[in-house]
């Protein structure tokens, strides 16, 4: 028995549109009731639970008389609007068979890439979790643009898991693990734990969406998002949603993915895999090993160039002279403002400009290495 699974008081379920749903679209009841069952049994006292659900908009291609998922971005939108209540419907339902409240929770990129939105959308789950509710997460896919393509839920399970502190993170999907290769091709096996991403996977090779239609995630992104987790110190369970009672139960099914690190700060974590760069500053090699080896802040003598357009607490990349992000951070002004300062010390800023230039462009308490 998985004694991370065992032990979990706050988990995060995530559940893709292929298992909730035909390739024809339309919700498949009895495929939403298996897994209510899952994540309402099984234990005397059972975990908290956070449901990131897809299937929204594949739950309207049916009703809306599509064939496949659309490609245009405004009848994904309208599938969105006639299956999230469908989608809310039959959750209501299905957990209604063992009184339990469920509460919609919709969320767009900037809840959870603007800091204060992080904030709100924490407290609104945390006060559901309170309250005994089961919060159902998804995608405001009826008005998003970028959401859409943001890998199937996947990455946001894993922002979830962290922004609610929990101590594991389950990815259901329609394969029962993850393999070497495609599962169908010969010689290949599943890979039953990783405890070290680099090593682990490094002869792994992932693919994208199946040919079932309903989705847009692959395992890819859930690798990815089981990156994030593992990195915020949250194991993670990858298995098919036929076994989610096995795997909640503890059992060795699908791939373990272990905790890599323990819990970094929850500013940190924000900061590191819930925002999107506005800009990029180049460092020289000096200044990278200053911001890398030393954790030390970011000052104008070791910038080379700015790219972007951005303003003063935004966050930007840190980048080497070859291009690769070494860090990210807050930075202290506007980008218009850094191209005089570059090369220059704080000490000569300040008795030219005023005190008010005696800062760093990025201090260390608003830095993380990437």
């Amino acid at each position: 028995m998985r004694a991370q699974v065992t032990t979990a008081r706050r988990i995060v379920v995530k559940v893709g549109s292929s298992s909730l749903t035909t390739a024809a679209g339309g919700l498949d009841r009895a495929r939403v009731d298996a897994l209510v069952d899952a994540l309402s049994g099984g234990r005397p006292s059972p975990p908290e639970v956070v449901l990131v659900s897809s299937g929204a908009i594949a739950a309207g291609l049916a009703p809306l008389g599509l064939a496949r998922r659309p490609r245009d971005l405004a009848t994904q939108q309208a599938a969105a609007s006639v299956g999230q209540g469908l989608l809310m419907r039959a959750y209501t339902e299905s957990f209604g068979r063992f009184e339990r409240v469920v509460g919609q929770v919709l969320l767009t990129v900037d809840d959870v890439t603007r800091r204060a939105h992080y904030r709100n959308a924490y407290r609104t789950l945390r006060r559901l979790l309170d309250l005994g509710a089961v919060p159902i997460v998804n995608e405001n896919d009826t008005v998003a643009t970028e959401e859409i393509r943001f890998g199937d839920n996947d990455r946001l399970a894993a922002l979830v898991a962290a922004l609610v502190h929990a101590d594991l993170l389950v990815l259901l999907s329609d394969v029962d693990g993850l393999y070497t290769g495609n599962p169908a091709a010969p010689g290949v096996t599943r890979v039953d734990e990783v405890r070290d991403f680099e090593a682990d996977l490094a002869g792994v090779s992932v693919g994208r969406a199946g040919r079932a239609g309903v989705g847009t995630g692959g395992m890819v992104t859930k690798v990815e998002a089981a990156r994030i987790a593992a990195h915020s110190g949250i194991p993670v369970v990858l298995t098919a949603a036929p076994q989610a009672a096995r795997a909640l139960a503890g059992e060795e099914v699908g791939t373990l993915f272990h905790a890599v690190q323990k819990r970094p700060a929850a500013r940190l974590f924000w900061l590191a895999h819930a925002t999107a760069p506005r800009g990029r500053l180049t460092l020289d090699a000096g200044a990278v090993r200053a911001v890398v080896d030393r954790r030390a802040s970011l000052l104008p003598a070791g910038i080379v160039s700015v790219d972007g357009l951005f303003t003063a607490g935004d966050p930007v990349d840190l980048v080497d002279e070859v291009g690769r992000a070494v860090a990210r951070g807050l930075v202290n002004y506007d980008a218009v403002e850094l191209p005089d300062l570059l090369g220059r010390t704080t000490v000569d800023l300040a008795a030219e400009l005023g005190p008010g230039y005696e800062r760093e462009v990025v201090h260390r308490d608003d830095l993380v290495l990437l």
